[in-house]
């Protein structure tokens, strides 16, 4: 009998120890460990974007005299500052929101520094090349101007409680983040819409968790 349980056992273990992969559903929250994931990118471009797009103060600045008749507002795309201690690719959160404000049907969007470098290496390509019709070839000095620039911040508040006899052995630690965010008229510099969005990890450890 005690040969059995011990073969049991063993078998369990080995089992537990095995691999395995798996598809998950993105749009689920994921929660394996405390740091930043794309559940808070999604969280924190999506809070914003509706915040963004709701502002009133937006309509002013969308009439049908501009450009030949499109409404839709002039956007670039700048930085998100990274000011938390984790490593975060924070392209990934401007990436994320470009596509729903694009969406939206209230914004068209110029390239930004990525974007810049391939078309002036594609111009100067149709410019000198010798390869392009002359009169399809593009030229500088035709793109349109960004009303305005989108930039932020992203940062971390951590906070931890170590274990004691009040908590029964449980470590609890606590990550807040927050994501702020500027529009500013290029023209006149003026900060049109401005919002912050947060996000609170809490993870727990018992007597023995790490």
């Amino acid at each position: 009998m005690l040969r059995r349980l011990l073969s049991l056992a063993l078998l369990a273990s080995l089992t537990a120890a095995c691999s395995s992969t798996r598809y998950g559903d993105p749009e689920s929250v994921e929660t394996i460990n405390i740091q930043y994931g794309l559940s808070d990118l999604q969280a924190l471009s999506g809070k914003m974007v509706d915040s963004m797009i709701a502002a009133p103060q937006l309509n002013y600045f969308m009439h049908p005299s501009k450009d030949g008749g499109d409404p839709r507002i002039v956007l670039l795309m700048g930085g998100v500052e990274n000011r938390t201690s984790e490593h975060i690719d924070t392209q990934g959160i401007t990436d994320s929101m470009k596509s729903k404000l694009l969406k939206s049907g209230k914004f068209r969007l110029t390239a930004g520094d990525q974007g810049q470098a391939e078309i002036e290496d594609q111009v100067r390509f149709q410019q000198g090349s010798g390869k392009v019709l002359s009169e399809t070839a593009k030229a500088f000095g035709r793109q349109v101007g960004a009303d305005m620039i989108l930039y932020g911040t992203l940062r971390a508040y951590e906070k931890e409680r170590d274990r004691s006899l009040s908590t029964l052995g449980t470590k609890t630690e606590n990550v807040d983040y927050q994501f702020t965010l500027d529009l500013v008229n290029i023209e006149t510099g003026e900060i049109i819409w401005a919002d912050e969005a947060l996000v609170r990890k809490t993870k727990k450890s018992g007597l023995f968790g790490g």
